[in-house]
């Protein structure tokens, strides 16, 4: 692919995952139950994370918008897709928040968790 091409596709990616984040962001705010629901019992402050996961999804998805916080924003958003990744796992191999969900387990277990990791990868991208 020629640099002008791979430019405006990261253009693009950039502004699409900012506006995905600050909406995921949002909807920690406005759709707890859905969160809560994957939380592991083992973490505590369920509704807390909830909520600091969401502040950190709108404020590091604001940030990619501007060229020179986008470091630091790729790295946050690395080290937040790291952080709910238990969550994701939890989802993944457990009836119960696949019930409340109402979320098949092909679907949380082979679509969601690697997408995690392609975000991950974007996220990476995005600090170059």
């Amino acid at each position: 692919m020629k640099e002008k091409q791979v430019s405006k596709i990261k253009t693009m990616s950039i502004y699409l995952m900012g506006i995905s984040y600050i909406a995921v962001g949002i909807t920690h705010f406005i759709s707890t139950d859905f969160f809560l629901a994957i939380m592991p019992p083992y973490l505590p402050c369920h509704l807390e994370l909830v909520y600091l996961s969401g502040f950190f999804e709108i404020l590091l998805g604001g940030m990619l918008f501007f060229k020179r916080l986008r470091f630091y924003a790729g790295w946050g958003l690395i080290f937040l897709l790291i952080a709910v990744f238990p969550a994701n796992i939890y989802l993944a191999f457990n009836e119960e928040p696949q019930k409340v969900l109402e979320a098949s387990p092909f679907m949380v277990s082979w679509v969601r968790l690697p997408i995690q990791f392609v975000l991950i990868w974007i996220a990476y991208w995005h600090t170059k």
